[in-house]
């Protein structure tokens, strides 16, 4: 049976929904940026049968509470960790996509991790240095060209300033589509997270970690998969060919009966 709850951290409001078996091991399933709970669910009901699932819409998406303050990875990792140890569990597995692959990587290097996770599937993660094309430089060092006559200003001029260039048409092509729909706490904490590589916590997890990933993912792209299979001991990557960033929406039946596998324990 399916039911939607609040757990009340940090005087935020979150929201999940919890589907699944009660008597079986908690499954914590977390979204990737710009996403919510919903998009998971369809995952989370196919794994109900051998889980207990609770999906979550993370602050600031779906039906959460924007945070206080920009938020990092560490305390978005935070609030996962709390929620775990709140409710007791002996400990749980996780299931991952996208920006919520950062927070697992952030979560699973913290020593006492280990008593409270046990097995880790991660789908499109993020977290990975990226390699950088030219056109990237390009538009890096012309955002800085345009930025620098508003940075002489006075401070309150300043800022109506760069609100005004963050408006105009030739700054939002610069941005990355998911910054330029951002703007407050959300754009800050965008900002926060997304320049913070967590190459360093790989040698740091102990887990074991299936790497699902889509063939054809341009968000995530192949190479940082087989990055943090290289870098975590006991991981495994495997790749569904004809999938993209949401593997587990491209392809469905093949994604669920290898995810059902992995936490099942069977070869």
């Amino acid at each position: 049976m399916e039911s939607t709850k609040i757990y009340h951290y940090d005087n935020l409001s979150i929201s999940y929904n919890r589907v699944g078996v009660k008597d079986r091991q908690p499954l914590i399933i977390l979204h990737g940026w710009g996403s919510n709970k919903q998009v998971m669910m369809p995952l989370a009901k196919e794994l109900a049968e051998i889980r207990d699932c609770y999906v979550f819409d993370l602050p600031g998406f779906g039906n959460s509470s924007v945070p206080n303050q920009p938020w990092s990875i560490d305390d978005y990792a935070d609030l996962i960790q709390e929620f775990i140890t709140e409710h007791e569990f002996d400990s749980v597995d996780l299931l991952v996509h996208s920006f919520g692959g950062r927070m697992a990587l952030k979560l699973c290097a913290r020593p006492q991790a280990e008593q409270l996770i046990d097995k880790v599937l991660i789908t499109g993660g993020a977290g990975m240095k990226p390699k950088r094309s030219f056109s990237y430089y390009v538009k890096k060092y012309t955002a800085k060209l345009l930025k620098a006559p508003f940075l002489v200003l006075p401070n309150n001029l300043r800022e109506k300033a760069l609100g005004w260039l963050r408006q105009t048409s030739i700054w939002k092509s610069l941005g990355s589509s998911d910054y330029s729909k951002l703007d407050g706490i959300m754009r800050e904490t965008f900002v926060k997270t997304v320049s913070e590589y967590l190459e360093p916590c790989l040698p740091k997890i102990p887990h074991e970690v299936l790497l699902l990933w889509g063939e054809n993912d341009e968000a995530a792209p192949l190479y940082q998969a087989k990055r943090m299979e290289e870098g975590i001991k006991n991981a495994a990557l495997v790749v569904i060919d004809n999938a993209g960033h949401y593997a587990f929406l491209d392809r469905p039946s093949h994604f669920v009966r290898i995810a059902k596998a992995f936490f099942k324990g069977e070869e």
